[in-house]
């Protein structure tokens, strides 16, 4: 960290109409009509307010939702107290940024199914909200499902819950999207509890 002032917030939609354009372009670009629907993701809102959590591991800065940065501090600091370091690998991401994600990756030559499979379409990712979180440990690749074998990993399946924060896309998940052991969203704290009660209950975010 470099401890340097982490400069304006990221840009994000001014209204609904240039929202509306980005969808357009998403979907001129092959994203289906349907794509929420079939993959049961509703679109999301990005945030009025940001406030900074600091770097991630490539120095760049990041940024979450005030409430979502206060309970990211709180759950890296008891991680710390209890020996596992997590790092940040990715944060807030605007919804013009998802759709530049596409657009390199189509330009690469991948098909719009393979992109789907891995990456949320512009305006569904849950990064758009300001609430979730890519985290990563020392010694292991970023954004890799080797991440679960990290003691980081299992430190947050006993405590993420406690400061709000659920595992979003586990083995199996109903959005069809790869399991990203890495990907943690906060909510409220009464409904992370019910979100988590439900999990143990049945079976789904376990892993084998």
């Amino acid at each position: 960290m470099s401890g340097s002032e982490p400069g304006a917030p990221p840009r994000r939609c001014r209204d609904a109409g240039e929202r509306r354009a980005l969808l357009e372009h998403a979907f001129a670009l092959g994203v289906p009509r349907d794509y929420g629907r079939k993959r049961k993701l509703r679109l999301q809102r990005e945030p009025a307010r940001l406030a900074s959590i600091g770097e991630d591991i490539h120095g760049r800065p990041q940024w979450l939702q005030p409430r979502a940065a206060r309970a990211l501090a709180h759950l890296r600091e008891a991680a710390t107290n209890a020996g596992v370091e997590l790092q940040v690998v990715s944060a807030f991401r605007s919804i013009e940024y998802q759709l530049g994600i596409v657009e390199r990756k189509r330009a690469r030559g991948l098909s719009m199914d393979e992109i789907l499979r891995v990456s949320a379409a512009p305006g569904y990712s849950e990064h758009h909200t300001g609430r979730c979180v890519d985290f990563t440990a020392p010694g292991f690749e970023a954004l890799e499902e080797e991440f679960e074998r990290s003691p980081a990993f299992r430190w947050l399946q006993r405590n993420a819950a406690g400061y709000g924060f659920t595992l979003s896309y586990p083995r199996g998940n109903l959005h069809g999207i790869v399991f990203e052991p890495w990907h943690w969203c906060w909510h409220s704290p009464t409904l992370c509890q019910e979100r988590h009660g439900f999990a143990r209950h049945s079976g789904a975010g376990r892993t084998a």
